[in-house]
């Protein structure tokens, strides 16, 4: 049995990858508001951005955090096209749970927990296949307890991340959230990480693995880039009206505009002298 580490490197890769998770989370956030009081294509852009977003911070917080993984006595590496196979997923599965509660607005509750058990659903496949990705001579075994434990969390975090999209208004409030979200992110990574266990096989192939420094780094370096000056342009844009949550239920109708008199009609009108009552039969 292997020994394992999750933090080869101390500090550095759990912090960096849980701050990356927040400001994707940030990014995500900001973007749905707009998605929301936007129409046509416009909302759909803005959703395909929160959810490219979301879906790249969720992918480099899982990353950055397994450039500090290590088995001893092992050199891991990772297969390519599982690797970019992950990230699509998550964007994936994001921009599936965004565009539900975008658009599925007659049934906010049913569509809140329909896209919260899909996004965490496909959160949870992504970790997995991140996981399946690596290429080292070893057996992977997971605790199924744990897993089911980790599967959970990423169901729970990807609801109340759906719902706070809905509902979080302002950049105080979002920068609040952000950070709560980020640990649910990195709750669920490293109990997922928490339920493997490395069966050490020398006699298997590691011939087709690229090294994470070769690959991953840099792939991770540039989404959180991408994330980071996106978070950036948010920060020092003008913020805009929002609506209010949806899960409050439709908005009550305005009252009707009074008819628009012309303003020559009105000065004329006010120009005339008003009868006294009774007309001119009162004077007599």
């Amino acid at each position: 049995m292997g020994e394992i580490h999750h933090a080869d490197h101390g500090w550095v890769t759990p912090a960096v990858s849980y701050f990356v998770a927040c400001l994707g989370a940030f990014v995500a956030l900001r973007s749905a508001r707009w998605a929301l009081v936007s129409q046509g294509r416009t909302r759909v852009v803005w959703l395909l951005f929160a959810s490219t977003s979301l879906g790249a911070g969720i992918w480099s917080m899982h990353f950055i955090a397994m450039l500090g993984f290590s088995v001893t006595g092992v050199e891991i590496s990772y297969r390519p096209g599982l690797t970019v196979l992950s990230l699509l997923v998550a964007v994936a599965v994001v921009g599936v749970g965004l565009f539900t509660v975008g658009y599925w607005r007659r049934r906010p509750v049913l569509a809140l927990l329909a896209g919260g058990l899909t996004t965490g659903l496909g959160v949870a496949a992504m970790h997995y296949l991140g996981m399946a990705a690596m290429v080292m001579p070893g057996r992977l075994g997971y605790d199924r307890g744990t897993v089911a434990l980790s599967v959970a969390i990423a169901v729970v975090a990807a609801t109340a991340a759906l719902w706070a999209a809905l509902n979080i208004r302002g950049t105080l409030a979002v920068l609040a959230a952000a950070p709560v979200m980020g640990v649910a992110v990195c709750a669920m990574h490293y109990t997922g990480m928490a339920a493997l266990s490395v069966q050490v096989d020398f006699s298997r192939s590691v011939q087709d693995g690229v090294m994470a420094l070769q690959f991953i780094f840099p792939l991770g370096v540039g989404l959180g880039c991408y994330v980071f000056f996106g978070s950036l342009a948010f920060a020092v844009s003008p913020s805009r009206p929002d609506t209010q949550p949806l899960l409050a239920g439709p908005a009550a109708p305005l009252p009707p505009r009074p008819p628009r008199v012309p303003q020559q009609r009105q000065l004329r009108e006010q120009r005339q002298p008003r009868e006294r009552p009774g007309g001119a039969g009162a004077r007599r």
